[in-house]
């Protein structure tokens, strides 16, 4: 898994205060930190580790503006994750399909 190229962007998004963050940008557009810092829950270099995180994984793009750093969200770099569940659920459709038609052959 380590060779895995969308690993980095699983274990990004599992952490509750990462996603938040992300989900955040999305909904609100460009922000600072100080703005992100405000509702976040944790303290400001927190943020920053985490927004840090969100930037190596290409989820966030960041804009220096003077003595302030802003970010946006980047919504497409979610791509491999829309691949990902799309033949998750494929393969469980098919699951599903096989164990029904196995119910419906016990069934008679």
């Amino acid at each position: 898994m380590q060779n895995d190229p969308n690993e980095l962007l699983f274990r990004t998004l599992a952490d509750p205060t990462r996603r938040a963050l992300f989900e955040r940008l999305c909904r609100d557009g460009e922000l600072t930190v100080g703005a992100l810092t405000a509702q976040a829950g944790v303290s400001q270099p927190a943020v920053s580790k985490h927004l840090k995180s969100l930037k190596q994984a290409g989820l966030v793009h960041d804009r220096h503006a003077g003595r302030q750093t802003h970010f946006s969200a980047r919504p497409q770099a979610l791509a491999p994750l829309l691949d990902w569940t799309t033949r998750m659920t494929a393969f469980w459709e098919g699951r599903f399909d096989s164990l029904d038609d196995l119910l419906k052959r016990m069934d008679q």
